[in-house]
């Protein structure tokens, strides 16, 4: 048994690891700027001659034609050739909020840069939504691209189309991809009106197809979705997440008494302590509760309640509510998959429910603790600071950014010679070689953020095989616009309202 002064040292000890200030100070603004380089490297389809990853070359430029639809464009999800849907649609929509929340600490730049790669995706979700009732959801045999190493623009595998209609639906899907085009309405209100109101229109008719057409992707496209994005949790979630940013993109009461109407019925408290790709339980409340505590709609205080109860697992050392892990280093742990996206994920909602707070002058009650807006900042840049390098291992998880960042990352296009050093193709398994080879990616994918330690002991291989900790995706470096544009206007804890 471990004596109680002992006991107090040691949760002394991991408090200091987890809020402990950064080591140095860290160029938020400039991480910020490679994060949104990034997704010019995960472009698909024609690239624009101001593309600055040059490295690229155009690539699925006749996406969708075999069935007679444009589906070129967007996003690949990670470090293969496929156009997933579904994280394409939550990498927008975390984009979105991102703009929403904190594009006036972006600056004109980095915001028109940020508004540019959110319009790169809705440009293609609007091409996927063109037919009513009909949403495609994927571009690329999953199984067969996995099966080879090359780069997108070499890609031979098929380019089979995946769609969801009314006979087989996919309210999980459709409604991530209103929410998607509904937050971006908001998000280019200002700088594109016409632009905002055709976002809007296409949401509210996607939602009410998602909604009238009530079924799992998951099933309907099973063999094909599954195991690389099926949503084991339900669509009941994604629905109730439509409405509500339907409901803030459109003021609309429909939207309202929607989500007071189902919030029992879609399991709105379910899984509180989860936000990414698949769950999206814990931003449904924090997104809702600003609502509340702006008190604008006090009928939904249940949201606000259950948002709360999310924020207190995230703080260490408070009260005795179920605590997520976090690292010795001080990272937060999620088990299974990529670390990293719930990393992003749940210090975005931290940062954004923080300021919430500030603006309604509360606090979050953690049973007979609570907690202030300024310890929630604190929690989400121990995390943001671990990212670029204040960890262990003294290793930025954002390739490009540092002394010391990831030279193998899991990444095909970054792992195999460009187009312009090496103008043949370079077959499927030819690939293989370059796959197992131990040299340092020769394309710098700027600003990718790895998935980065997948255990509590604050280990990474630095290996393509290992990929799980080793591969970037969208939906890690969506959250983290928002994140650092934050820290890079308010980079000094002293500037932040006092508890």
């Amino acid at each position: 048994m471990v004596s109680s002064p002992r006991l107090f040292w040691l949760l002394l000890a991991f408090l200091l690891a987890v809020l402990r200030p950064s080591a140095a100070a860290h160029d938020y603004g400039d991480a910020l700027r490679k994060s949104i380089i990034f997704f010019e490297g995960q472009r698909s389809g024609k690239l624009p001659h101001d593309q600055r990853l040059t490295w690229r070359r155009d690539s699925g430029l006749h996406d969708g034609s075999a069935d007679g639809v444009d589906l070129t464009g967007g996003y690949y999800d990670a470090g293969d050739n496929v156009k997933f849907g579904f994280p394409m649609a939550f990498t927008t929509t975390l984009m979105a909020w991102s703009v929403i929340d904190f594009g006036k600490s972006m600056g004109p730049q980095h915001l028109a840069e940020a508004l540019k790669a959110v319009r790169w995706a809705t440009d293609y979700l609007l091409k996927a939504t063109a037919v009513p009732c009909v949403v495609y959801v994927q571009v690329g045999d999953a199984f067969r691209d996995h099966s080879c190493w090359e780069r997108p623009e070499d890609m031979d595998t098929p380019r089979t189309v995946y769609k969801v209609d009314r006979d087989h639906p996919g309210s999980e899907i459709a409604g991530e991809t209103a929410a998607a085009l509904a937050a971006a309405s908001i998000a280019f209100r200002s700088a594109d009106p016409a632009y905002s109101a055709r976002l809007l229109d296409r949401a509210i008719s996607v939602f009410e197809f998602a909604d009238k057409h009530r079924g799992a992707y998951s099933s309907s496209l099973h063999d094909a979705v599954c195991p690389f994005y099926c949503d084991v949790s339900g669509y009941e979630d994604e629905l109730l997440w439509g409405a509500a940013w339907l409901h803030k993109a459109s003021r609309r009461r429909n939207y309202r008494e929607y989500i007071r109407r189902n919030e029992v019925i879609l399991h709105a408290g379910d899984s509180i302590n989860e936000f990414g790709w698949e769950n999206k339980h814990a931003g449904i409340n924090v997104l809702i509760s600003k609502e509340v505590l702006m008190g604008k709609d006090d009928y939904l205080e249940s949201f606000r309640i259950n948002a709360d109860n999310f924020i207190c697992s995230l703080l260490p050392g408070i009260s005795d509510h179920p605590q997520i892990q976090y690292s010795p280093g001080g990272l937060l742990f999620k088990a299974g998959g990529s670390n990293m996206q719930h990393v992003t994920a749940l210090s975005f909602l931290l940062l954004a429910y923080s300021n919430y707070l500030s603006h309604a002058g509360g606090r979050v009650a953690c049973g007979g603790a609570s907690a202030s807006p300024v310890a929630l900042k604190r929690v989400a840049k121990r995390q943001v600071d671990y990212i670029l390098g204040d960890n262990p291992l003294g290793m930025s998880y954002m390739v490009g950014y540092g002394a010391r960042w990831p030279r193998r990352i899991h990444h095909r296009g970054s792992s195999l010679p460009s187009v312009k050093v090496h103008p043949g193709r370079i077959g499927c398994k030819a690939g293989t070689a370059y796959y197992l080879s131990s040299s340092p990616n020769p394309n710098v994918l700027v600003g990718a953020v790895v998935g980065g330690p997948t255990n509590t002991s604050d280990a990474f291989p630095d290996a393509r095989p290992a990929f799980q900790q080793s591969e970037p995706t969208t939906y890690i470096n969506a959250p983290l616009l928002g994140l650092l544009a934050f820290f890079s206007a308010h980079p000094d804890p002293n500037s932040w309202s006092q508890d």
